[in-house]
């Protein structure tokens, strides 16, 4: 090789080194119509199913609101009607309560009532036997003590005399068995007691048969 030509191909090597390396070039690859239609669904669904969660979530915390609302109106309801069911069953009770302390008192003043009539017949015959005693016999003011006695026992107990004569005429406690015309009294007044009535706390054990002015 000429001299020349040994130069040309130092050059040569020279200025290829002196250029810069050309990175390959790479085309641009376009999205066909249907990938880029599949993106944008996926994209699509993952946004729906999202907005489906927050709707999930919000529903979710509707039905727990009303849930436990109307949870809370059941119990309240419940509570209502055990309260108005005790209401009813203690006024029961106390009617029962009532019934049977009346009933209780009843059968008291009936027992007490079939005594003491046949124990009347007896304070009549001490009021007939005192009637005709003298006044100054001895005998007669002993019985006349016994007497007090027992009808001062019979009052404590809650019997007691009808008073009759001077009042005005009342069936619930006298028995008419006499009428006369008498216009020194009113009408309609009793002018005597034949027989002596009495009566048990309150109830009349036995009526006064009294005489009744017209």
């Amino acid at each position: 090789m000429s001299e020349t030509n040994k130069k040309e191909a130092g050059v040569q090597e020279e200025t290829e080194k002196d250029l810069p390396e050309t990175e390959p070039v790479t085309e641009p690859v376009e999205e066909s119509p249907e990938a880029t239609a599949g993106t944008e669904t996926t994209e699509e669904t993952e946004s729906a199913a999202e907005d489906d969660k927050e709707s999930d979530k919000e529903t979710k915390g509707k039905n727990s609101f009303f849930g436990k609302k109307k949870k809370d109106n059941k119990l309240e309801q419940q509570i209502e009607d055990l309260t108005d069911r005790l209401k009813r069953n203690m006024a029961e009770f106390d009617n029962f309560r009532k019934r049977t302390e009346k009933e209780k008192s009843s059968m008291y003043v009936i027992g007490a009532k079939d005594i003491i009539e046949k124990i009347l017949p007896v304070v009549d015959n001490f009021e007939r036997g005192l009637a005709q005693a003298p006044e100054d016999d001895p005998f007669a003011e002993g019985m006349q003590k016994i007497y007090k006695q027992f009808t001062t026992t019979m009052e404590g107990m809650g019997v007691e005399p009808i008073e009759a004569v001077g009042k005005e005429f009342n069936p619930d406690f006298h028995n008419a068995v006499m009428h006369v015309e008498d216009e020194s009294v009113g009408e309609n007044i009793v002018v005597e007691e034949l027989q002596k009535g009495y009566t048990y706390k309150g109830f009349v054990v036995r009526h006064s048969m009294v005489k009744v002015a017209n």
